[in-house]
């Protein structure tokens, strides 16, 4: 009877243990495309985000929290990130955040985000109007999205002429992948030609970006002063490689920091000298969050890619964005508990009063990788910085200081955008109570 007891006494420990284990689980589900025509670019920035978050483990977890993540394979299909929201979201006591990595997927989730009470984190990508927190409560387009890039690249434009008003008469040509990323620059764009009086043309690739003989035959004709590059995967290299078959300048291209990666250039070489991006604030190269990586993840025989591809811009850029999706459950800690495991409500709150200072970013092994930023309920997009660099022919390197987009052109057209998603869906903006919560 006593070793029965035992037994029972037992089983009952190791089941209240795993429960506490459990329930001290935070859940990152992680949308990937590893296969298919965006791979080459999709591939570094999901090993990137996955390495960040067993950096954390390693280094203790979010206040003892340790992370859980599992991936999803999406392809980068909108139909296909619905289903992985789906199987994903009540999965390990339940998402603590989604981060699309698709401006397609983001709009789709976008309806459902609200009703399941999680929020979506889009940094550099997403819906331009969902800055205004105000509207949508549950979009964080932290760091910058798509008409940040755009304005800060016509300021660059502006200055490399010498003036906004040397811009007159120019002409400005978007390639652009025909989906809802592709799209969302050409309000901006249009803004900013009306403005200034240089003539802006959008000429839209389809799905995947292999066949742009059309679309280069058009500025062959049309002869613009300036390409800006919309595309992503397989669409920049093509781009790239018809600009040099047209013999289109590569120092008069432009592309957006999507567009901006050692897989657009990397094959191409010496030929795509010149070709200019944007930098989503951090470049190319290593800083003390990467040294970190190597030594606790890499070395540890844990590293999700070569190391050698720790530092690249799209595997950066997946670190960056799972540490702000941590930041935000750090943040959280601070008002509903350190050491406590956060619902995405409680999350969302941590994505909205984000304070992530200089010193704050030093500790995080993020000097001279990215600004400061903080957030509020009426911004959700926190910092509109962003730098140039240019391909030499063998490395990125940055070749302009920082652009800060024209909040006196941003703030009016994200108000209005947001207007009219809330009287077409029926939202109402939110009360001074609803910010407190």
């Amino acid at each position: 009877m006593k070793l029965r007891t035992l037994v029972l006494t037992t089983a009952l420990a190791a089941a209240a243990s795993a429960a506490f284990a459990q329930a001290k689980e935070q859940f990152f589900p992680s949308l990937v495309y590893r296969t298919g025509p965006y791979a080459p670019n999709g591939v570094p920035f999901a090993n990137g985000f996955a390495d960040y978050f067993k950096l954390v483990n390693a280094q203790g977890g979010i206040n003892g929290v340790k992370i859980v993540y599992e991936e999803c394979e999406t392809g980068y299909a909108t139909d296909k990130g619905i289903e992985c929201y789906e199987r994903l979201k009540g999965k390990h006591g339940g998402a603590t955040v989604f981060e699309p990595l698709s401006t397609g997927i983001t709009v789709a989730l976008t309806e459902k985000a609200p009703s399941d009470k999680i929020p979506l984190l889009t940094p550099g990508y997403g819906i331009s109007g969902s800055q205004d927190g105000l509207v949508y409560k549950w979009n964080f387009p932290i760091a910058g999205h798509y008409w940040v890039a755009a304005d800060i690249l016509i300021q660059h434009l502006a200055k490399k002429e010498g003036g906004f008003d040397k811009l007159k008469g120019k002409k400005i040509t978007l390639l652009y992948h025909d989906s809802p990323y592709g799209k969302e620059p050409i309000p901006l764009l249009t803004e900013r030609s009306k403005m200034h009086g240089f003539e802006f043309n959008a000429i839209p690739v389809t799905h995947p970006g292999v066949e742009q003989k059309a679309a280069w035959l058009q500025i062959r004709q049309n002869r613009p002063d300036y390409v800006l590059l919309w595309g992503w995967g397989v669409m920049n290299s093509t781009a790239i490689k018809e600009a040099v078959a047209t013999g289109y300048p590569r120092e008069k291209m432009y592309g957006v920091w999507w567009a901006a990666a050692e897989p657009d250039v990397k094959d191409i070489g010496e030929a795509a000298k010149g070709y200019n991006g944007l930098a989503l604030q951090h470049g190319a190269g290593r800083a003390k969050v990467h040294a970190d990586i190597l030594k606790l993840v890499h070395d540890a025989g844990q590293g999700s890619g070569p190391k050698e591809e720790v530092g690249t811009v799209l595997y950066t850029r997946g670190v960056m964005s799972a540490m702000l999706a941590v930041e935000g459950v750090r943040r959280a800690q601070e008002r509903y508990g350190k050491g406590k495991v956060m619902t995405g409500e409680q999350a969302r709150w941590g994505y909205e009063n984000l304070a992530l200072d200089q010193k704050k970013l030093d500790a995080l092994g993020f000097a001279n990788v990215m600004r400061p930023l903080s957030t509020s309920c009426a911004d959700h997009m926190g910092v509109a910085w962003a730098r140039v660099h240019t391909w030499s022919g063998s490395a990125w390197q940055f070749t302009s200081d920082w652009y800060q987009a024209d909040d006196q052109i941003l703030r009016p057209m994200a108000k209005q955008a947001a207007q009219k998603y809330a009287a077409e869906k029926k939202v109402p903006p939110r009360s001074p109570d609803d910010c407190q919560t």
